[in-house]
């Protein structure tokens, strides 16, 4: 059978649907998958045994009249493949579009209401309401196309090439090796940096086995340098200096993830590492480290989880900012323990 996913981003979210693909491949060895992902996120997925083809998705060459044949050629290319399942766990209009489009034989996707993609499946799978979570979102999808849903699959394969280039660039010296990710693409997702540096103190204090890794894009340079101040000797920047890949094989390396909620987040929890987690507008609970929501860290107020991408709170950012340091590294001391 051939069975066509679609989910291009973003990073966090194509993580937490690769259960789907495992699960498919081990289940049904002689599924052929293709996986419609955006161009940027090819990385994670190349050389991936259980795909069999992946369909670059470049959204934004979408909008070039010159672009529109070979857009089209694709889609024509999608059709004349003959899905057997066409599975759109994005849920949104232009996934669902593509979704039509593909003409598959069965296709099954989110009832996720808010553009109206459910209206282009076979199948609109509700949210579960005792398990909100997204990764449960798209196995209660699986569990509706027969695929039996465990958690006995390896859902970031090691790339053993790929380990040894990051072996080679960075030696770990029997250290204990911690990771840090400040960053976050709403900036009100971003727990202080300020915060970030006294944690690394704190931590750097208690253990002097203890080194860090500070990861980001290479627009978090300046934030990870502010951080990496508070203990020089103890960290390394690995700020826009690893490929996706090798961002996967650095965390792996790591015995913990100290971070907010940003794609670097769910990769830690794939590799399932320790993840401390720091939440203010958005809501673990859906989209949390999967399986320890229950251990993010929060700081209550009336208006959060407000889910909005600029606080309006008359205290800014106090739902993070009311996280203190010294809370993060017992929880990191605790987890370590």
């Amino acid at each position: 059978m051939k069975v066509l996913i679609l989910k291009p981003s973003s990073l966090g979210d194509v993580v937490q649907a690769l259960p789907v693909l495992r699960l498919l491949k081990q289940h049904r060895p002689a599924a052929e998958v293709h996986w419609w992902l955006a161009a940027e996120l090819a990385p994670l997925l190349e050389d991936d045994t259980d795909i069999a083809r992946l369909i670059p998705f470049e959204r934004k060459q979408w909008r070039k009249p010159a672009y529109w044949p070979r857009g089209l050629a694709q889609v024509q290319a999608m059709r004349a493949a003959r899905y057997d399942w066409v599975i759109d766990l994005q849920g949104l209009a232009r996934s669902a579009a593509f979704a039509w489009l593909a003409d598959g034989a069965f296709t099954v996707g989110l009832e996720l209401e808010r553009e109206g993609a459910h209206l282009a499946y076979d199948l609109a799978v509700p949210r579960p309401k005792d398990r909100p979570h997204a990764v449960d979102w798209y196995l209660a999808v699986a569990r509706a196309l027969g695929i039996p849903v465990h958690d006995d699959f390896d859902w970031l394969p090691a790339r053993p090439s790929v380990a040894a280039q990051v072996e080679l660039k960075w030696a770990r010296d029997g250290f204990r090796w911690l990771g840090i990710n400040p960053g976050a693409r709403w900036d009100n997702k971003r727990w202080p940096a300020g915060h970030f540096a006294e944690l690394v103190r704190l931590l750097a204090a208690r253990d002097g086995r203890l080194r860090f890794a500070l990861l980001g894009g290479s627009g978090d340079w300046q934030l990870t340098e502010a951080i990496r101040a508070a203990a020089p000797d103890r960290c390394e920047n690995f700020a826009g200096r690893t490929a996706l890949p090798e961002l996967i094989e650095v965390l792996r390396r790591c015995e913990l993830l100290v971070t907010n909620d940003t794609g670097p987040m769910h990769l830690a929890a794939a590799l399932r590492k320790p993840v401390v987690s720091l939440f203010g507008p958005t809501c673990p609970d859906q989209t949390g480290p999967h399986g320890q929501t229950h251990l993010a860290l929060t700081h209550p107020l009336p208006c959060a989880p407000c889910m909005k991408g600029r606080c309006h709170w008359a205290e800014p950012l106090a739902c993070l900012v009311g996280i203190p340091a010294m809370r993060v590294a017992d929880e990191v001391w605790r987890r370590l323990a």
